[in-house]
């Protein structure tokens, strides 16, 4: 069995795994379940257990009976938004053009100071670039997930959201190199490209699709990529360098899907 590296730690994929397949069960995930479908990626039962407590303990995970009475966990609501937010960036194609922007401007009083660098992470983490101190931007798509995150997290009443476009001074292209860090995002395509493109090329030559292989590496797959369309926000192709991995590494994530995605269930028993 193949240990779990970094790049797959057991929580991470657990909420992949959910992600993936567990909301297609019929209730709650019985436990017995988890542990099986996670041993086939290299997750011992300890560490499945430690981590669903963590994802209990954060809200994401509820305790649940299945119709059989086995202990199992099912998502919570937030959890629900979560993945369906999640959703429309792991499995969209590249965007095709420019949609504008959306701004998010903040003020936080200093008696609560910790609450701005949350506000901070949490942008970031939804894939925003700072253009000024305390003015954060993102192409327009990400507007309803967004203000779900930061309603969800009580953040809402510190920001005010704004669309707009880009008028000037400096190019676009050139503004948005300052933005974003483009050559950190480029390394984290450049990554799954490598971890990943020798999977697929290994299944093209393949003619049949063994349902706990393609499991294994739908699941790993999709837990490297589905971070990537946080970290980098789908930028329109015109305003980034020349020969940008993004593409390349989206065509490699979508014929992964493709391939191994219902194979994967099977094994998955939905």
């Amino acid at each position: 069995m193949i240990n779990v590296s970094d790049q797959h730690a057991p929580r991470s994929l657990i909420v992949t795994l959910y992600g993936a397949y567990g909301r297609d069960f019929p209730g709650p995930v019985p436990v017995a379940e988890l542990i099986r479908l996670l041993a086939a990626v290299g997750v011992d039962a300890p560490s499945v257990r430690s981590s669903v407590s963590r994802l209990k303990r954060r809200g994401l995970l509820l305790p649940a009976r299945t119709a059989e009475g086995a202990a199992g966990y099912e998502l919570s609501p937030d959890a629900r938004q979560l993945l369906q937010d999640g959703d429309r960036r792991v499995y969209a194609p590249p965007p095709d053009g420019d949609e504008g922007w959306v701004l998010a401007v903040f003020s936080v009083p200093e008696s609560e100071r910790q609450k701005r660098h949350v506000l901070r992470s949490r942008l970031s983490g939804l894939g925003f670039g700072t253009a000024a101190p305390g003015v954060w931007i993102a192409p327009a798509r990400l507007y309803e997930e967004t203000r779900h995150t930061l309603h969800r997290l009580r953040l809402d009443g510190y920001v005010d959201l704004f669309r707009g476009e880009h008028l000037g001074f400096a190019p676009t292209a050139e503004s948005v190199g300052r933005w974003w860090d483009l050559a950190a995002i480029a390394k984290e395509h450049e990554a799954f490209l490598d971890r990943h493109g020798p999977v697929l090329r290994t299944w093209r030559r393949r003619t049949g699709t063994p349902p706990e292989e393609a499991y294994h590496d739908y699941l790993l797959a999709l837990d490297s990529w589905r971070h990537l369309p946080y970290t980098d926000p789908g930028l329109p192709a015109p305003l980034l360098p020349v020969d940008w991995p993004g593409a390349r590494s989206a065509a490699v994530f979508h014929e992964l899907h493709e391939r191994l995605r219902d194979a994967g269930a099977e094994f998955a028993g939905v």
